[in-house]
């Protein structure tokens, strides 16, 4: 970045930047909003540390640097075929047990947003983010519990869901179970509101599910 003149520099993170370690038995009651300041996990500290990398280039060199961080991502994609991160080994671990599967108590709350408003999102901070800008990205959240639940019913098991216990999740998936599917982040996206007239359009990660498109 140290030669870029007056360019665009996007990084993107993630709001497990700022997500706890409670193996879904606890709803923490902390939102996050750009302003809040938090200390992130030890596994979360060089991601925290390279998006504060970023903000100093915007203030200190000539470079539009923008940290974008998405929460949990939904939806379909509009391009490459990929899968989100934490949805894909609830529905797997879901269908081979025909229920609705959650870790813990599942009360756990992450915030969500379609991915079709994080791509509007990005065209408007390449044309209007301000130098060091940091976004979160939310339109909403639910408990995993409640994810478990849509999800058995879109797959055809009635609603009816159950505990991945702790130990299984770990063994079978490592920490993605420990810091994606256990933990909380709670985050409100008030820079892109207020800062760059961002408004969600995307529909509801309910009515994604229950749309029931998902077939690996």
């Amino acid at each position: 970045m140290g030669g870029s003149i007056g360019k665009v520099f996007v990084h993107t993170s993630g709001s497990s930047v700022v997500a706890d370690d409670v193996l879904g038995d606890i709803e923490n009651p902390e939102i996050f909003e750009e302003a809040t300041s938090f200390v992130p996990l030890e596994v979360r500290e060089r991601g925290g540390a390279i998006n504060q990398m970023v903000i100093d280039a915007g203030v200190h060199r000539n470079v539009r640097a923008i940290v974008i961080v998405p929460s949990m991502i939904y939806g379909d994609s509009l391009g490459l075929d990929v899968e989100s991160v934490q949805l894909p080994p609830i529905y797997r671990k879901s269908i081979e047990v025909g229920k609705g599967v959650y870790l813990g108590k599942g009360i756990n709350r992450w915030s969500n947003v379609n991915i079709s408003d994080v791509i509007d999102l990005y065209l408007l901070a390449l044309e209007n983010a301000p130098a060091a800008s940091y976004l979160y990205i939310e339109s909403g959240e639910e408990s995993y519990r409640d994810l478990a639940g849509y999800i058995s019913h879109a797959l055809g098991f009635g609603g009816e869901t159950e505990s991945w216990k702790a130990e299984e999740a770990l063994a079978e998936i490592g920490g993605l179970a420990r810091y994606g599917l256990g933990s909380n982040s709670r985050v409100k996206a008030v820079n892109v509101r207020k800062v760059l007239g961002w408004k969600p359009k995307g529909g509801s990660i309910f009515e994604w599910i229950s749309s029931n498109k998902y077939s690996r």
